[in-house]
């Protein structure tokens, strides 16, 4: 049995204007024209799906860094290693020097015409040389490497700083949008409860008609009805999380993002997907709409902004937008982009 939609979000930036005209027309006791709250509703719409692209392109960007982070540490030990066995080295090669310093330092020349052995003292002349030229050799080469590995790390070192001041870009691009959502969330608190509950109306009629269209094609005689193994784990996962908070770039286990909650629902499947919708839609096997099965997630939007779990019976679960929680509700309330297969 499908379960009633809850109301998605109200995007707008505060229109203090549009704010006070409809508060005043409430407390005149008159209805607001209908128009005019569609117009709140679409503007309210229109900004969290910008915070909820601003939260994917963050994320991203944090796994960039995060990433560059551990190849500049995998540097920095091979020069450390580098160094460890230069200094060994060194060391065996003045001992070395030493030991033939005490030995009296007597050329090879002299002792080959000194020595009852002609023959064996050249082997053991030729054996020493050729020894000290590979030591000699082996220092070269590893300093080299080592100064090979010192260029490389400089520049995996730069790479790094670039990459995160294009995080803190995202990060504040975020923090702007959140600013944004906060006067949202104002102009919705000024309108009167009367008219939250027609704009709350208005979504859920206008979620219901697209579902509606949608199945109306008959497209859900047409899907898989079931899950393989893997989905029917990662389907368990993603419904014990529904009620939890949407929070930007969460990952659980108290809150999440929409890829945060796929994601996570994936890997207590054992499988590991990309991060992010954006990379979820460009990393895993594109499926057909008719054509997908409970377990896979479907991708919304033309920029791939958002994504959730298909659990079978045209119904999702997902993780919608700031100040919201993970629900379920009908596949088709937001604009399907394609759908993709994690365990393809």
């Amino acid at each position: 049995m499908r379960r009633p939609l809850r109301t998605h979000g109200y995007r707008a930036a505060a229109a203090v204007a549009l704010a006070c005209a409809l508060t005043a027309a409430s407390q005149q006791g008159a209805q607001a024209d209908p128009q005019t709250l569609t117009e709140v509703q679409a503007r309210l719409q229109s900004l969290y799906h910008e915070a909820e692209v601003a939260t994917d392109k963050y994320n991203a960007a944090d796994g960039k860094v995060t990433a560059q982070e551990k190849r500049l540490s995998a540097f920095h030990a091979q020069i450390r290693a580098a160094e460890r066995k230069l200094t060994r080295l060194n060391s065996l090669a003045g001992a070395t020097a030493a030991a033939q310093y005490r030995g009296g330092g007597v050329p090879a020349e002299l002792q080959f015409a000194l020595s009852r052995d002609p023959g064996r003292a050249l082997d053991n002349a030729g054996l020493a040389l050729q020894a000290q030229q590979n030591t000699q050799n082996l220092l070269a080469e590893l300093k080299t490497t080592k100064s090979a590995l010192r260029t490389r790390t400089d520049e995996a070192a730069a790479e790094l700083e670039r990459l995160r001041a294009s995080r803190r870009a995202m990060a504040k691009q975020r923090k702007t949008i959140e600013q944004h959502i906060a006067e949202a969330k104002a102009l919705e608190s000024a309108l009167a409860a009367k008219e939250r509950a027609r704009l709350a109306d208005l979504e859920r009629q206008q979620s219901e008609q697209a579902q509606a269209k949608w199945e109306s094609t008959g497209i859900l005689k047409k899907v898989g009805t079931d899950a393989t193994a893997a989905g029917r784990k990662a389907i368990a996962f993603a419904v014990k999380q529904i009620g939890k908070p949407y929070v930007w770039g969460a990952e659980g286990p108290d809150s999440y993002d929409c890829s945060g909650l796929t994601s996570q629902a994936w890997l207590a499947a054992g499988v590991t997907i990309p991060r992010t919708s954006e990379m979820q839609w460009a990393q895993l096997k594109h499926v057909p709409v008719e054509d997908m099965r409970p377990g896979d997630l479907i991708i919304y939007f033309s920029d791939a902004s958002h994504v959730a779990i298909y659990v079978g019976g045209g119904n999702i679960v997902s993780a919608p937008r700031p100040g919201r929680y993970v629900y379920e509700s009908p596949a088709a309330s937001m604009r399907i982009l394609g759908v993709v297969r994690p365990d393809a």
